[in-house]
């Protein structure tokens, strides 16, 4: 088994990639994700994600219901992996919703005090401290991982199904180094909403 990751913008798309992984065989027992909930879309009751994109107060769900859009479909009707999102907080990242063994393996990591619990449970699992330096930063920054344990011979079936609307990790850690950012730092103060606004605006800047 070998771990594959990929980190999107977008948590409805990071949804559907792992929708796409149980279809493909994987057990939901080796696929986790991580989405961060800097912006609160996710209810503390923890009953159901919310999403408001357009940030008017209200969920987009009902609102593209009644539109005939069904936005957000994806979460709408959970199963799988995403039926046992929770509610957690990750040192260096602040508040995210997470499910699956990545997230397991973070917090316990964070329990005995190793330094950035996530990259330590991405190294563990064999992703570079490169890779797992933005991926971590991508967490903060906003961002959803999703981190699957494949079989080896399978590799490349499963990260083409990943890779479909993913970051480019190389260009935007190319693109944070040029604004000065060089690695994660866990004592770095947590993003704010409006600071992930700002950020993911950019992003779209740049497409």
């Amino acid at each position: 088994m070998i771990a594959i990751s990929r980190l999107y913008d977008d948590y409805d798309i990071a949804a559907r990639a792992v929708a796409d992984l149980e279809r493909a065989g994987i057990p939901r027992d080796d696929i986790s994700i991580v989405a961060s909930n800097a912006e609160g879309w996710y209810d503390r009751d923890r009953t159901a994600p919310r999403v408001d994109r357009d940030h008017d107060g209200r969920d987009d769900r009902a609102e593209g219901a009644a539109a005939g859009a069904g936005i957000g479909a994806t979460i709408g009707g959970v199963a799988g992996l995403l039926a046992g999102l929770g509610l957690l907080a990750i040192p260096g990242i602040g508040p995210v919703v997470a499910a699956g063994w990545l997230a397991s393996t973070a917090l316990g990591a964070a329990a005995v005090g190793t330094a950035g619990g996530l990259i330590g449970a991405l190294t563990q699992s064999g992703v570079s401290e490169r890779d797992a330096n933005v991926y971590a930063e991508g967490v903060r920054r906003g961002g959803t991982l999703v981190t699957a344990r494949v079989p080896d011979i399978d590799r490349a079936r499963y990260e083409a199904i990943l890779d479909r609307s993913a970051i480019n990790i190389t260009e935007r850690s190319a693109m944070w180094e040029r604004n000065g950012w060089n690695r994660f730092d866990p004592a770095a103060p947590n993003y704010t909403p409006d600071e992930i606004r700002r950020e993911r605006e950019l992003y779209r800047t740049r497409l």
